[in-house]
């Protein structure tokens, strides 16, 4: 789901009370603004203001996922040429105020505000010219699914008052209008020959089928009214009872049908047998603006292959490590089917996986303030995956939350398939997922004071990505993976991000099949074939997002061997992680300039 111009790595929740020990997140200095500012940067100041304003009436949805309820209301057609128009003189008529600035005569916060909104504007100016608007829908990003996460009562879409009850009516009441214009713009790119690859619409289908119901009560988006409050008054009650059940029946549910009929019936026939975005017209500039997009870095697809196969070949080296230590006989390959098929290394149930992962939290919690100093405010939930979309999902997912606290951050535990989700992978998974990985640097950031709002929400895959890679790599610092196979997990899931690299570029870059794509992955590691296939899928579906993983981790990973190295004994690693995560989600430039600013500044003490 493309939510521009700002950035926004996945769907948001809310916050709890916070189980970590320690300092409260400090402030980062601020932005020049009010009666002191003079100058660049009382203008910049400014300048971010109206532009995270403009931002939120662009894209209500994100107003809604950071806890801003002006909007709650809107759903534009994210699809319409009228609003790519929008989005168009969005950006120039910012990059217009920008170059106006002189930056010389910024410093601090300001200076790094101006270059992150650059970075901003300037990435999504050069998207535009690629036509991502002709192949809306896949099994990975959905407007669909995630519109019926909107309206289960359970995610980022507040339910909490007659007032948000009646917002969502308005939402809802725009929904045919986005899947009629999604449907015209698939027409289009068959006309065009820009179309989704099957496997990736075949996933489709199903989705849209399991939030098909014969009555609105019986569907994914009667939730909010199952859970309406019973303080409403009798008469508010029923008004909305009887509101929401003409709007599903008239609006939503013969939306979901019109479109699951167009894909099924006329679009999935004229999808094409490739699966690499180089097919495409103009395909490899689209996929090298990917990458670009993804990692933050002018990388190209052939330094990224080669990266990935050497860091491919080091982790393995270190699971022939592992394997001789747990002293098992065998070759690799063996080693991984092992681990595939002994029932030792599964749960049973699906609540005692969630069960395990609840204990983790409250484990990893304890040991936090070993490494760190700041910590988020608010603690996250355990959930399982919705089941409509568990199918087509990852092991875990993350939605963060909002400031206020009014929802909470959620740790997604797919349980669709227990043979993919084994014991030894725990400890990494939520490592990178919770504490500290996504939860604790996207609160972090959120909860920032001092610093522009379009910094605290703001996202990058190389940056968020990249640090929960990195919270996975310091976990026996933290005090984890003290059970060689626990270490082995990390390996496992370092591994996949390493394959990512290979195979996303082999697909978009070098012409890889999709069964190429996976028996590489199956050879290569001990993953679960029904979790490898939804990892290439994943990859099809949105090429070049997986790179960032290993690339930004890469990144973070050689910023704190240099700070050692600059440093010596006078190193904090508590100092560089607060350095790494005071200041919102950074390009890794921007990020590199300002730990090597601050090494510097160490170094002049």
């Amino acid at each position: 789901m493309r939510l521009p111009p700002a950035k926004s790595t996945i769907l948001v929740a809310a916050a709890l009370a916070t189980g970590c020990a320690g300092a409260r997140t400090p402030a980062s200095p601020s932005a020049a603004s009010g009666a002191g500012a003079s100058g660049d940067a009382a203008r910049l100041a400014r300048l971010v203001d109206a532009y995270w304003e403009d931002v939120v009436v662009l894209n209500p949805i994100l107003a809604t996922m950071v806890g801003d309820d002006r909007y709650d209301d809107q759903l534009p057609n994210f699809y319409a040429p009228e609003y790519r128009a929008r989005v168009k003189a969005h950006d120039e008529k910012y990059l217009a105020a920008l170059a106006s600035l002189d930056r010389a005569r910024l410093a601090g916060q300001d200076r790094l505000s101006y270059d992150v909104l650059k970075h901003d504007l300037e990435e999504q100016r050069d998207g535009l010219r690629f036509p991502d608007w002709l192949v809306p829908v896949n099994q990975f990003f959905s407007v669909p699914n995630f519109f019926a996460l909107f309206a289960s009562g359970k995610s980022v879409q507040p339910f909490r008052t007659v007032k948000d009850y009646d917002a969502f009516l308005g939402r809802m009441a725009r929904l045919p209008a986005l899947f009629d214009q999604a449907i015209a713009n698939m027409r289009e790119g068959v006309r065009a020959g820009v179309v989704q690859p099957r496997p990736v619409m075949e996933k489709v289908v199903p989705q849209l089928d399991a939030l098909l119901a014969d009555a609105p009560e019986k569907s994914a988006f009667w939730g909010a009214i199952a859970a309406m409050p019973a303080s409403f008054p009798a008469a508010d009650r029923e008004r909305l009872t009887g509101a929401y059940r003409a709007r599903i029946a008239a609006d939503v549910l013969p939306a979901y049908r019109r479109l699951r009929d167009f894909v099924r019936d006329e679009y999935l026939p004229r999808c094409r047998a490739t699966v690499g975005l180089s097919a495409l017209p103009d395909g490899r500039a689209w996929y090298a603006h990917l990458v670009r997009s993804s990692t933050t870095t002018d990388l190209t697809p052939d330094q990224i292959h080669d990266i990935g196969l050497r860091e491919v070949a080091r982790i393995r080296s270190e699971m022939e490590t592992v394997k001789k230590q747990v002293g098992f006989q065998g070759d690799l390959p063996a080693f991984f089917t092992w681990l595939r098929e002994d029932p030792r290394f599964y749960y049973t149930s699906a609540e005692d996986l969630l069960a395990g992962y609840r204990d983790l939290q409250k484990k990893v919690n304890a040991l936090l303030p070993r490494e760190f100093d700041v910590f988020p405010k608010a603690d996250y939930e355990v959930r399982a995956v919705e089941a409509f979309r568990a199918k087509s999902m990852a092991g875990g997912e993350y939605v963060p939350g909002t400031p206020d606290g009014k929802r909470p951050g959620v740790f997604y535990v797919n349980t669709s398939d227990l043979k993919a989700q084994p014991k030894y992978g725990m400890e990494t998974l939520s490592l990178h997922e919770a504490s500290p990985g996504h939860h604790f640097q996207i609160s972090i950031a959120e909860e920032l004071t001092g610093i522009p709002k379009f910094r605290r929400f703001n996202g990058y895959v190389a940056y968020a990505e990249g640090w929960a890679l990195y919270s996975e790599s310091i976990g026996k610092e933290l005090g984890m993976f003290t059970d060689p196979f626990q270490y082995y997990g990390r390996l496992s899931d370092e591994l996949l991000r390493a394959m990512r690299l290979v195979v996303d570029t082999g697909i978009h870059a070098k012409g890889w099949s999709r069964e190429q794509a996976i028996r590489y992955m199956l050879d290569t590691s001990s993953m679960a074939e029904s979790d490898v296939v939804a990892e290439v899928e994943r990859y099809i579906a949105v090429p070049g997002q997986a790179l960032g993983y290993k690339v930004g981790q890469l990144a973070i990973t050689e910023l704190r061997r240099e700070a050692e190295r600059e440093l010596g004994p006078r190193f904090d690693v508590k100092a560089f992680h607060r350095q790494v995560l005071v200041d919102g989600a950074l390009p890794l430039d921007v990020l590199r300039t300002k730990i090597r600013e601050w090494i510097a500044a160490e170094k002049a003490r």
